[in-house]
């Protein structure tokens, strides 16, 4: 049976997905650093915040929203505070909850950034694409993550932090 699936079409694609995905984060995490002196993990971060209402999540929002490793996001957060580029406080209404917010200095080295990082997901992602693929794929991840994200409300939270 497993003989079958590794020559399943569905399989070629899952692998090249996996191959591609490692690939171009790993493209776009060694551009970021080298031309920026940013982390991918904290540009996520940095994005999530910038598009969130008031510009701040909770951590557990923030470790539901980022798209890298959860693992480590408050040690992550810690250095980005130090950095200055994010505050943490105190949920007035959670005591046990806890508030990040992006600061000025955050938002600027966010946009000092960007160009850098859009042009390495232009070059090592979209121009690979027509207009038909991106449609097709846009449609395809956007189904798999809505089954993902359902199935995940079933079971425990999964990487959640406060």
């Amino acid at each position: 049976m497993m003989g079958e699936m590794e020559n399943d079409g569905g399989m070629r694609a899952w692998r090249g997905f996996l191959t591609a995905h490692a690939r171009v984060m790993a493209l776009l995490e060694e551009e970021l650093e080298r031309e920026r002196d940013l982390p991918l993990s904290w540009y996520d971060v940095l994005v999530q915040l910038e598009e969130a209402r008031g510009s701040r999540l909770r951590m557990t929002e923030l470790a539901a929203a980022v798209l890298l490793s959860k693992s480590g996001l408050t040690r992550l957060v810690d250095r980005m505070c130090t950095a200055g580029l994010v505050n943490r406080s105190a949920d007035a209404d959670d005591r046990r909850g806890r508030w990040v917010q992006l600061t000025p200095a955050g938002r600027k080295r966010l946009r000092d950034a960007a160009p850098a990082h859009l042009r390495g997901v232009g070059e090592h992602f979209i121009d690979f694409l027509t207009p038909e693929s991106a449609e097709v794929l846009a449609e395809t991840f956007g189904r798999i993550v809505k089954a993902a994200e359902e199935q995940g409300k079933a079971g425990p939270a999964a990487g959640a932090v406060d």
